[in-house]
């Protein structure tokens, strides 16, 4: 994932600044013993004196700093290219917490619609996105069997990118009687707070509809690749909390639409972080796991409200095309 501002361009001038400063005095150090230095410097056997040894320890702390920044702008480089990455010994992969073993596992790449040659024919993912909706009014009636639901999930996962390739979403899929307990679970966090009344009129209807739905997705961001790029990448560090939470937002995406294509109608909720605690609890979540949404889904009981669209020009700013 490519993310580009005006502020990391800057700084990108100023990197490749230090990295052509950092290159030119390589060379001027490995040749600085052919300097002309005065005689009384050198001992007697050849060897630099006290003084020049002074002069270069100088030279090396005054340098450390750009070339410091023109290592962090090589690495970053090459390890946004993955196979360059590969090739070279400072270029490592971030730690990846492991990923509890799915449920199910795909055996079959034609058996329904997300994959590339059958989701194409019924339906193209520019109409896929279009029909893609907020759809509250769900029933337990899937349009697909447990496992290929599980099926999609894995697929979002394996192939939405992320940010640095850091794979650091994680998921955790409830189904049928589980997914019913989530819902009666943050019945039980959410009723001492909120008021009775408030709770009766619009709470507790709203979490019965999505008990009433057939399954939840819960989306969790590891922390821990995350760190480890911060870690890796120092100039960067402040940025990769925003391109966590980028990365999570793409997963979450993909899967609405996927199901959507599948028949499926969703919605997207953040009982976070009130339920966190009860539900790491519940489902044995890594504590340091952050919960960051929850996609209901189920078959269609109901249609999506209208949709109004601001308008194109003042949204979209095309430069350049030429036909």
């Amino acid at each position: 994932m490519v993310h580009v501002t005006w502020a990391m361009l800057a700084n990108a001038k100023t990197l490749s600044a230090g990295l052509i400063t950092g290159v030119l005095l390589a060379v001027f150090l490995q040749h600085i013993t052919h300097l002309h230095l005065p005689s009384d410097d050198f001992s007697r056997n050849g060897g630099l004196g006290s003084t020049t040894h002074a002069f270069l320890d100088n030279m090396a702390l005054s340098l450390s700093k750009p070339l410091q920044m023109a290592q962090q702008t090589w690495r970053h480089a090459a390890y946004k290219s993955c196979r360059v990455a590969q090739s070279l010994p400072f270029c490592q992969q971030p730690t990846i917490s492991r990923l509890p073993t799915p449920i199910f596992s795909s055996t079959s790449r034609t058996s329904f619609s997300t994959t590339s040659a059958t989701m194409a024919a019924q339906k193209s993912f520019l109409e896929a996105l279009k029909d893609r909706r907020s759809i509250y009014q769900l029933n337990k009636e899937a349009p697909k069997s447990d496992k290929e639901i599980v099926d999609i999930v894995n697929q979002v996962v394996l192939h939405v990118p992320s940010s640095f390739n850091s794979q650091s979403t994680r998921v955790v899929v409830l189904l049928n009687q589980e997914h019913e307990k989530f819902w009666t679970l943050t019945a039980e966090v959410l009723k001492p707070q909120v008021p009775e009344d408030q709770y009766k009129s619009g709470t507790e209807p709203k979490l019965n509809a999505f008990k009433g739905a057939y399954g939840t997705i819960l989306f969790f961001e590891d922390p821990q690749p995350v760190e480890d790029l911060r870690k890796a990448f120092p100039i960067y560090a402040h940025n990769f909390g925003d391109w966590s939470e980028h990365t999570s937002a793409m997963h979450q995406f993909a899967a609405w639409t996927a199901l959507e294509a599948e028949g499926f109608g969703a919605n997207l909720q953040h009982y976070n972080p009130i339920v966190d605690q009860k539900i790491q609890n519940e489902w044995k979540v890594p504590q340091e796991w952050k919960l960051r949404a929850q996609l209901v889904f189920g078959g269609k009981a109901g249609e999506a409200g209208e949709k109004q669209f601001k308008p194109l020009e003042d949204r979209v700013f095309v430069h350049g095309a030429k036909n």
